[in-house]
């Protein structure tokens, strides 16, 4: 008697792994998708931010935040001092609440005393694609440079790699040099390396997504 052995043909097994191939495919390819979809977000977020800042100069002749007659001229707000720089708690608060209450931001922030750190409540400060809060203040932050500025900080919790996308994106691609650069207080070293132009992001970082963030230089 003959027993004729079970089991898959060539012709199975070829279709199975063809099938296995295209759901990895359609994995991978959704994560681009989503990782792209985040790069273009702190983008997008980053130079809506900058127009309105601008914007807003332009309109009042004064920086949001810093703004000493905001109090009569935009309701709802509070004065800042008039020095140029959005350097007390109180601004740092009053930045946000400045821009939306004029209608060049979305949302409704609370204008409170913020320090000047990244642990700002989401009813003061907007928070980025990774839901970690945002700040604009006076400072050196950006880890290529001592420079005071403005700068405004995407927030933390970014991964290196959306980060270093996000760079080429809006300047040069590399974390310590140009107007966009990493921050020096969100895991400064283990982000990027090196310095000035020949700075680099660590893209071989393991879990770099706990502290990894950028700061634009106005």
């Amino acid at each position: 008697m003959k027993y004729r052995q079970s089991g898959f043909t060539l012709v199975e097994i070829a279709i199975v792994l063809v099938i296995i191939g295209l759901l990895l495919g359609g994995i991978l390819k959704g994560q681009e998708m989503i990782t792209n979809a985040k790069v273009r977000n702190i983008a997008d977020q980053g130079n809506a931010i900058k127009a309105a800042f601008y914007s807003f100069q332009d309109r009042y002749r004064a920086i949001p935040g810093d703004f000493a007659n905001a109090k009569n001229t935009i309701p709802g707000t509070s004065n800042g001092d008039g020095n140029g720089r959005v350097n007390t708690n109180d601004e740092r608060g009053q930045f946000w609440r400045h821009l939306s209450a004029a209608g060049f931001i979305t949302g409704n922030f609370d204008g409170g005393a913020q320090g000047n750190n990244l642990k700002c409540p989401s009813t003061r400060c907007p928070t980025n694609a990774y839901g970690a809060p945002m700040m604009f203040s006076w400072g050196n932050m950006a880890a290529g440079t001592r420079q005071q500025s403005h700068q405004l900080r995407t927030g933390r919790s970014i991964p290196v790699n959306v980060l270093a996308e996000v760079d080429r994106k809006v300047d040069d691609g590399v974390p310590r040099n140009g107007s966009f650069q990493n921050d020096r207080q969100a895991k400064n070293s283990t982000c990027a390396t090196g310095s000035g132009a020949k700075s680099s992001y660590r893209l071989t970082t393991s879990n770099p997504e706990a502290d990894c963030g950028g700061v634009y230089i106005f």
